[in-house]
């Protein structure tokens, strides 16, 4: 199986991938990311780094030949690019609209494009995409917090689904709704992602985890959907004992 990790050098991406390469099902990780991927640290004993296969793409708006060759016969596609909503707050929205919203569609697209050219096989056409556990699908309700940002996550959860919908039985779409993403070592984000969930009761969620759910899903299907905090560390915590 080919996977493709779009939005590679990210927080969870790293993850990601540094797990990808210790599972045999993976014969092949595409990492897409404006700059060159390198391969992670720390990879577990028995990790493959040569099935990593690093791809620049200048704008994730455009995909030239090269890249669209490099795309042909995946089957599984895990989405991790986005603006967080702490990173929101000093941009124009349009512009996170446009990370956020549009690179995800034209991504998608693009990779399903490729997919059915290449001659990767026989569907599923599986596609993973990260979003957060405040996005709201329904665009008449208000969320108390940061309203215009969660329903434009949401929003875009609708129109990832509303394309597997026109392609039905070609695309499989899923959506993961962690909370907020702890890592060992990195001590100030694990202060503030304690204080939040103890103040806010904001769901937490360890990053091996949740990159260990969404491998999981991608090779084995979708459990359900969407998968919220719970689901991605229940998941992540079989999916990581069986790996042991």
């Amino acid at each position: 199986m080919k996977l493709i990790v779009a939005g590679a050098s990210g927080f969870v991406a790293t993850e990601v991938i540094r797990q990808s390469l210790s599972i045999p099902k993976f014969t092949s990780v595409i990492a897409i990311a404006r700059r060159p991927v390198s391969t992670p640290s720390n990879l577990s004993q028995g990790a493959d780094a040569s099935k990593l296969h690093s791809v620049v793409l200048d704008n994730y708006c455009s995909y030239p030949d090269d890249v669209n060759k490099q795309l042909a016969g995946a089957n599984a596609y895990i989405w991790t690019v986005a603006i967080t909503p702490g990173k929101s707050r000093g941009l124009d929205f349009d512009e996170v609209r446009r990370v956020c919203q549009e690179y995800t569609l034209t991504g998608l697209r693009a990779m399903f494009k490729a997919h059915s050219e290449g001659g990767s096989g026989a569907p599923p056409f599986r596609f993973m995409y990260m979003s957060g556990t405040t996005s709201e699908r329904d665009q008449n309700k208000t969320p108390r917090w940061m309203p215009q940002y969660c329903l434009m996550r949401g929003e875009t959860e609708n129109r990832v689904h509303a394309f597997a919908a026109e392609h039905k039985g070609a695309v499989e779409t899923c959506v993961a709704k962690p909370g907020l993403i702890t890592a060992p070592g990195q001590t100030l984000r694990t202060i503030v992602v304690t204080v939040l969930n103890y103040v806010a009761s904001v769901p937490k969620i360890d990053v091996a985890e949740v990159s260990a759910a969404m491998l999981h899903e991608v090779i084995h299907g979708f459990e359900k959907e969407p998968l919220e905090n719970d689901d991605l560390v229940r998941i992540g915590r079989q999916a990581l004992k069986i790996a042991e």
